[in-house]
């Protein structure tokens, strides 16, 4: 594998929707930014709006520490649930959180010291509603509004909900200049998955442990309960959650639009996460998928650099 600042090339980065394989993301960036590849430029829907935000605001590396520190109670106690008929999470109190730490200042986006687009869709006005200006804030929490799942964000008459509707992949948004290198990271690709380490943590399996013999019925009965909404055990062919139903079928309607996104904008590099390797609220398993990002970036950039130098140099 080659390492070190072999390149000064520039990255016009792509990064698409996809829940908690978007901790695939930051493996990414580490593996390019390893190589010396200098990201110029970045777009993101959803989770690729987080990371890439992140990123962009020079704040990833305190978002990664914090993320590798969660377990399966920690996620349960950032889902604030609520009644609304739009949604049954309102996903205020992980920002309110990472407002805290500092993570997501307030802060316009065209202050950032690169081009940055979070990409939401409208659908009143059936539609994208592309942020390249405005609030970092806002635009990262209209993005990720998965449609019946967190609450969308109403703006000037219109109601945006999660990127992912329209545009899984922004291909046609990124800032891209001539020279950039166009690298594009889909989360829902239809390939088979291969853990980077085993796929539950120490950490996971000592909490469970624990609580095994534990007379707090109430946490193990969350537990129980985190297993059957959000865990990534698939379930049988003859009973499908309501969950899990509506997660499949925007998962299939993302991979058929990522599809013609590909088509009609094929970028230098493809970076393929196996749609398999988690489902949206598995954020507890972020030392796995972050590696496991930074193992595909790799052997992508890999191959990529192999044909620069049949052709030329990169």
């Amino acid at each position: 594998m080659k390492r070190g600042n072999e390149h000064s090339s520039s990255v016009a980065l792509v990064l698409s929707s996809g829940g908690a394989r978007g901790l695939a993301h930051i493996g990414v960036i580490h593996e390019l930014v390893a190589r010396g590849y200098r990201i110029r430029s970045i777009a993101g829907s959803s989770m690729g709006a987080v990371v890439g935000g992140l990123y962009a605001v020079g704040k990833l590396e305190e978002y990664e520490n914090w993320i590798r520190g969660f377990d399966k109670l920690d996620i349960l106690r950032m889902i604030d649930f609520t009644l609304s008929d739009e949604g049954f999470i309102k996903g205020e109190r992980v920002f309110e959180q990472m407002r805290k730490l500092e993570m997501i200042p307030d802060i316009r986006i065209e202050e950032l010291p690169i081009p940055y687009t979070a990409v939401a869709v409208d659908i009143l006005r059936n539609r994208e509603r592309v942020f390249s200006s405005g609030s970092l804030l806002h635009a990262i929490r209209a993005s990720i509004a998965i449609p019946l799942v967190f609450t969308p964000v109403h703006e000037e008459g219109g109601i945006l909900v999660d990127g992912g509707v329209l545009s899984p992949l922004p291909l046609d948004f990124v800032d891209k200049q001539k020279e950039d290198i166009l690298v594009a990271v889909d989360l829902n690709a239809p390939i088979p998955y291969s853990p980077p380490s085993p796929p539950e943590s120490e950490r996971e399996h000592s909490m469970e442990a624990h609580l095994k013999g534990s007379p707090n019925q109430r946490i193990r009965s969350l537990l129980k309960k985190w297993d059957e909404m959000f865990g990534h055990r698939l379930p049988s062919k003859e009973k499908i959650g309501y969950f899990d139903l509506i997660m499949r079928s925007v998962q299939l309607m993302q991979h058929r639009l990522t599809t013609y996104a590909l088509a009609r904008t094929p970028p230098d590099v493809l970076i393929q996460i196996s749609k398999d390797c988690a489902t949206v609220f598995e954020f507890y398993r972020a030392e796995e998928l972050i590696e496991y990002g930074r193992v595909v970036c790799a052997e992508a950039l890999d191959r990529f650099e192999e044909s620069q130098g049949r052709g030329g140099s990169v």
